[in-house]
């Protein structure tokens, strides 16, 4: 067997409708991921679109569940079983509202945090101590969350998220070759460059108010 084997997980919806949502940004970080080392994500397995790049000795299983998001944890934990994965070397890339746009974070388990695809993940692997990456989409405001989720990045947010996904593929092959902790320690940090983790506590309530000037109705 191969002496290593990682999967990582972007999580979206399919269909060209969701695209650009901001649901999708982890579809979006798993197609630049490919991009990056020369693959694309188009072979079906697993309910999913899968690509198995080489990342040095080691192979990484690109998967983009297509079973839309609420039903994410049936591929992952398909795939997980095919190549015998433990939790422990699995990484989800995902959107979440609780993190200003384009803010990374990494976490090596937790709870769903209210994130249905991350629900079925859990449910489906029967452990949480799985890692993932957190790509802010920022608060959704006055809108209800369902509507603001499939909504798309306002044209004044496009250059943080590209920027965010650039950054994201550097944090999944940290990640794959170094280990969650370092990966956590280099890349939890706030958009300026500067080390947060003290604060951690205070991002979810003590960052929103900035995201909060410029919805679309």
């Amino acid at each position: 067997p191969m002496a290593h084997v990682r999967l990582i997980a972007g999580l979206g919806n399919p269909g060209p409708e969701y695209e650009q949502t901001r649901h999708n940004v982890g579809f979006r970080v798993l197609d630049a991921l490919a991009e990056r080392l020369g693959g694309t994500i188009r072979r079906r397995a697993f309910n999913a679109l899968v690509e198995d790049v080489m990342l040095g000795d080691m192979k990484l299983i690109l998967l983009k569940p297509q079973q839309y998001m609420n039903r994410s944890g049936h591929a992952i934990a398909t795939a997980a079983g095919f190549y015998k994965l433990s939790a422990a070397e699995i990484l989800v890339v995902l959107d979440d509202m609780a993190l200003p746009t384009g803010q990374l974070r990494i976490r090596p388990k937790g709870s769903a945090g209210g994130h249905n695809g991350l629900k079925d993940i859990i449910a489906r692997l029967g452990t949480d101590a799985f890692a993932r990456l957190r790509v802010g989409i920022g608060d959704s405001g006055s809108r209800e969350a369902a509507d603001y989720v499939l909504s798309r990045f306002a044209a004044d947010e496009r250059q943080a998220v590209d920027q965010a996904i650039s950054r994201s593929v550097d944090a999944v092959l940290y990640w794959a070759q170094n280990g969650v902790e370092p990966a956590m320690n280099r890349y939890n940090s706030g958009q300026t460059g500067t080390d947060d983790n003290k604060n951690e506590r205070k991002v979810d309530g003590g960052q929103k108010p900035q995201n909060e000037t410029d919805k679309n109705p």
